[in-house]
């Protein structure tokens, strides 16, 4: 099992080590375009492996896809990340020419290759992937909902004052801060609706500071953020290498699913060796129903931008 994590970058190199931690991969490489940074991050990470117990070998390029070639899933993290006060769709511009580059570079070497998108504007980063490659709906995957889900459940653990184990809740949507749609009717503690520990006030305050989540922290770091995401990557890299048939929200292209067509956004997925094994269509609310409109109409929006 060969990986590939394009951007060395905080999120990139948090992907690789908890790749690396979790020892399902026989190696990693890391690609950057700044001339020994992946070689260094790799270098560093592999130092960690008598410590941390893995055998995974990490491996960095800089700018040299030919070590890439044969990869089963590759990772595309690379692009500006967000500043504080910016959106996620403000990094179109130079971020989409990266995704396309890296997108096609990547299946010229590997072409049974998975692709995960990280990079920002994610959704429609995720579409430009399908536009580009033209590879199978089902192995282009963007992270999105994972990460805004694990968002959503620690919103909803500080809330109930209860442990994240206890927590399940998922987020739908698109990834970004007014786009997302986290199914607060569906959250539990341990099988039980949070709505009979939670007040409507108290569920909506849940739902509103998950919507913000990556804004509230580039707020406090100056930064986008790289443990959350770098572990949501990683745990959808690992749902596939080993065929573990989890569900996982997560930004996929649409061709009715939802009642939506041409555009990738987050909805559940089982995750398995072949990527996308199935796309989970839940019973909608008509009021669930109507904000994934909304969402799906703001990221056909930025769509039109590229």
């Amino acid at each position: 099992m060969k990986v590939t994590v394009v951007g060395a970058g905080a999120v990139g190199a948090s992907c690789a080590e908890y790749i690396a931690i979790k020892n399902f991969a026989s190696e990693v490489v890391l690609v950057d375009i700044k001339e020994g940074f992946a070689e260094g991050k790799a270098m560093d990470l592999m130092q960690t492996a008598s410590l941390n117990g893995f055998d995974t070998k990490i491996t960095g390029a800089t700018n040299d896809y030919s070590k890439t070639a044969g990869s089963d899933i590759a990772v595309i993290t690379s692009g500006i990340p967000r500043k504080p006060g910016m959106t996620r769709e403000e990094l179109i511009g130079i971020n989409a020419g990266i995704v396309k580059s890296v997108s096609t570079s990547l299946v010229e070497h590997s072409p049974n290759v998975i692709l995960i998108v990280v990079s920002n504007p994610m959704d429609t980063m995720t579409y430009l992937t399908h536009k580009v490659t033209g590879l199978a709906k089902n192995r282009i995957i963007g992270m999105g909902g994972a990460l805004d889900s694990a968002r959503f459940k620690y919103r909803l653990a500080e809330a109930l004052e209860a442990p994240i184990s206890d927590v399940d809740g998922m987020v739908i949507g698109g990834h970004s801060d007014k786009g997302m749609v986290p199914l607060t009717r569906l959250a539990t503690r341990n099988s039980v609706p949070a709505s009979e520990f939670l007040s409507e006030e108290r569920l909506d305050q849940v739902l509103q500071d998950t919507k913000v989540g990556g804004a509230t922290l580039t707020g406090l770091l100056g930064t986008s953020a790289w443990y959350a995401p770098g572990a949501a990557v990683s745990s959808i890299v690992h749902a596939i290498a080993c065929d573990q048939k989890k569900i996982f929200p997560c930004s996929v292209l649409l061709d009715g699913e939802y009642g939506l067509f041409d555009l990738c956004i987050g909805v559940p997925v089982v995750l398995g060796r072949n990527g996308i094994e199935k796309i989970v269509e839940i019973n909608l609310t008509d009021a669930e129903k109507a904000a994934m409109q909304d969402s799906a109409e703001a990221v056909k929006a930025t769509n039109a931008l590229i």
